[in-house]
């Protein structure tokens, strides 16, 4: 796009990012789809759904992932298009750590608690 200036063409630069700015609709289907995935897990809770705690906390998870995602891609506008892919590559450096860190916490507390106390351990097996 050019426009005249006195006498000269200018030339004016917008500053142009792919990221969507969002539409109403995309607000109201994040809005519904965040509202119906915390509905669901508070009806497992609240409705004793499973008999395994496990398993209903597995679903929780799962679901809570879900609505992470939801809230990325309709409030946060993050997807592959968005600054050039940077914002997506960062996302996936950041979830990389993060699971690196929760995985090598949980592995050493696993450690931690089976090398420990093994006395303490078998003392508590032979009690009556």
């Amino acid at each position: 796009m050019s426009e005249k200036h006195h006498g000269a063409q200018v030339e004016v630069l917008h500053d142009h990012h792919e990221a969507g700015h969002g539409s109403l609709k995309g607000y109201v289907t994040g809005f519904v789809l965040a509202v119906v995935l915390t509905a669901i897990p508070f009806w497992l809770v609240m409705g004793d759904v499973f008999d395994n705690t496990r398993l209903a906390g597995l679903v929780i998870m799962g679901l809570a992932v879900v609505q992470i995602v939801v809230h990325m891609v309709y409030f946060l506008h993050m997807n592959t298009k968005s600054e050039g892919g940077w914002n997506m590559l960062a996302m996936i450096f950041t979830i990389v750590i993060v699971v690196i860190t929760i995985a090598g916490s949980l592995w050493v507390m696993y450690h931690l608690n089976v090398n420990m106390m093994p006395a303490m351990q078998h003392d508590m097996s032979q009690m009556p």
